[in-house]
């Protein structure tokens, strides 16, 4: 694979797309970020990453600029690019619910994008938060970000993160298709299906946090309303709705002796109960008629 010697991307304002485009090549290239207009050097050198910035798209020579694609071009924008040249496109589109409106966002602007998403323009600018707005806006004023510094360690730290949820993400759903139970509880026009994953040696600690994803993808006749999995600070299980489906509402049984948590808004409860048989009780207790 070839190796990064430097990250080139525009000075001034920055967005979303080319923070988190450097933060995936400095996770995997631990090279230092340039900000500024790159030269044709820079362009035309393999060694340099080239990205948002330059107008071209030339993975192989580490070019990863958007701006010259034509106006009905599919919204693709250099965080794409870099993804693709990755491999790992394909299932950040799928994965990463966040990526298209990103790529709307900084090809189509604000106006077009709330239209797409059918929603008012200022319910956008409702969804920053400081996080998004410190790092963009402390990421634009340098002109050089290197290993040690604090916004390099940071962005490493995003990179890495990014990679390793999507490379570990459909091992994570092999794994729960290998060891997943869908339960049917209850009778007649009363039953209801709920996705269940035992504790089990072989299942990675962490591999709950896709169940919701592997539940999204059930065929219409496996699709359940909530989901039952180990909990992770202790031996017993976590119960919670699935599309915070309010069939199921947990405050019903928070006074049950096995329960010791259940959140006031009834979308998820914590059991020290082991036994089948309670936690399949615990959920019939749960099931309310919405």
């Amino acid at each position: 694979m070839k190796k990064f010697s430097e990250i080139i991307t525009h000075p001034g304002s920055s967005h979303k797309d080319e923070f988190l485009a450097c933060s995936l090549l400095v996770a995997v290239h631990e090279a230092p970020i340039l900000r500024r207009d790159p030269t044709q050097q820079d362009i035309s050198n393999p060694r340099i990453a080239v990205v948002d910035v330059g107008g071209f798209h030339q993975p192989e020579l580490g070019n990863f600029d958007h701006h010259q694609f034509p106006k009905d071009h599919p919204p693709t924008c250099s965080l794409s690019l870099v993804l693709m040249d990755m491999g790992l496109y394909e299932d950040a589109r799928q994965y990463c619910d966040w990526l298209e409106v990103a790529e709307w966002f900084d090809t189509r602007g604000p106006q077009e994008t709330a239209a797409w998403l059918g929603v008012e323009r200022e319910l956008l600018a409702k969804l920053n938060s400081t996080v998004d707005l410190t790092l963009l806006r402390r990421f634009a004023v340098m002109s050089e970000i290197r290993s040690g510094e604090p916004m390099w360690e940071v962005m490493r730290w995003i990179g890495t993160d990014l990679i390793g949820y999507l490379r570990s993400l459909r091992e994570k759903l092999s794994e729960i298709a290998r060891s997943s139970e869908i339960w049917e509880i209850g009778e007649g026009d009363a039953r209801f299906r709920i996705l269940f994953l035992p504790r089990s040696a072989n299942i990675s600690e962490d591999a709950s946090a896709g169940l919701a994803r592997y539940a999204a993808g059930l065929p219409e006749d496996q699709q359940v309303i909530g989901m039952v999995y180990p909990d992770r600070r202790g031996a017993g299980f976590a119960l919670s709705r699935f599309n915070d489906n309010l069939g199921l509402d947990f405050m019903c049984v928070e006074q049950e002796p096995d329960v010791h948590f259940a959140h006031i808004r009834g979308f998820v409860a914590k059991t020290s109960a082991v036994d089948l048989d309670r936690i399949r009780e615990l959920l019939m207790k749960s099931r309310v008629t919405v």
